[in-house]
């Protein structure tokens, strides 16, 4: 039911998702700094295995270095944006759609990949990251990468809120049960996963090869309107994180945080 939730709630945003991020600085400067983190550790042939691709913009970036990418994701609605993206950018031989959910990897055969990707806490989605690791080791190449960008519960910003007595955003990702999301309309549930606990689902096969965090400093995206009340002050919070964001705890303490795994021990 779960799934089936997030699959409607997405779809359901898919046309204006593009044009979301767009108007949004935050959003924006995060995904730059994925790309960056990520073609660290990824080079031109390689063939990507792409969870929860949204409307392609992650693919076609990729696509566009010369990384081959199987797109899957659970909502209808993305799929279709981002065969429409690989047609416009006629990178038909680069990018392979199907919709597929993270849980249920086997049931395609392609494979086996060099690299699994997830951005923007795509797999916040699922209670129990085990059954992601399972499909995702199924698929990978020995010595192969995984990328992985995940939402934790201590986000600084986000407990700040406090303070203006919002207390059920402040709080809301320390809940062990899991917190209540909503797009579109659509309710389901989010869970928050430190990196210790991502790394224990993977097992000890699995090393980390980079930790880096997003937003620890600069405020997470729905405080969209920041960038444009502050921009100097924006751009400076940027530039300190990107000094700090691999060192502890701003690699744990933010809204995102990027993870990088190495099977190949």
């Amino acid at each position: 039911m779960i799934q089936e939730n997030v699959a409607t709630a997405f779809s359901k945003q898919s046309t204006q998702f593009d044009q979301i991020e767009e108007e949004n600085e935050i959003l924006k400067y995060m995904r730059e700094r994925i790309h960056r983190r990520a073609l660290k550790h990824l080079k031109k042939g390689d063939y990507l295995l792409e969870l929860n691709c949204g409307t392609g913009i992650d693919a076609t970036f990729f696509a566009m270095n010369g990384i081959r990418v199987k797109a899957t994701d659970v909502a209808s609605g993305m799929i279709e944006q981002t065969k429409k993206k690989t047609e416009k950018f006629n990178l038909q031989n680069m990018i392979s759609a199907e919709q597929c959910s993270y849980t249920e990897l086997n049931k395609f055969n392609e494979g086996p990949f060099d690299a699994v990707f997830s951005d923007f806490g795509g797999l916040n989605c699922v209670s129990d990251l085990s059954e992601v690791v399972t499909g995702i080791k199924s698929k990978l190449k020995k010595g192969g990468k995984v990328i992985l960008v995940i939402m934790p519960p201590v986000c600084p910003w986000e407990i700040s809120l406090a303070l203006k007595g919002n207390f059920k955003t402040a709080f809301r990702r320390l809940k062990k049960s899991g917190a209540e999301s909503h797009v579109e309309g659509e309710h389901f549930t989010s869970w928050y996963f430190t990196p210790s606990q991502v790394a224990k689902a993977f097992g000890p096969e699995f090393k980390i090869e980079a930790l880096e965090g997003l937003g620890s400093l600069v405020p997470p995206p729905y405080l969209e309107n920041f960038p444009k009340k502050f921009p100097r002050l924006f751009k400076a919070l940027g530039k300190m994180e990107e000094k700090v964001s691999t060192l502890s705890p701003f690699n744990r303490w933010c809204d995102h945080f990027i993870i990088v795994f190495n099977s190949a021990i």
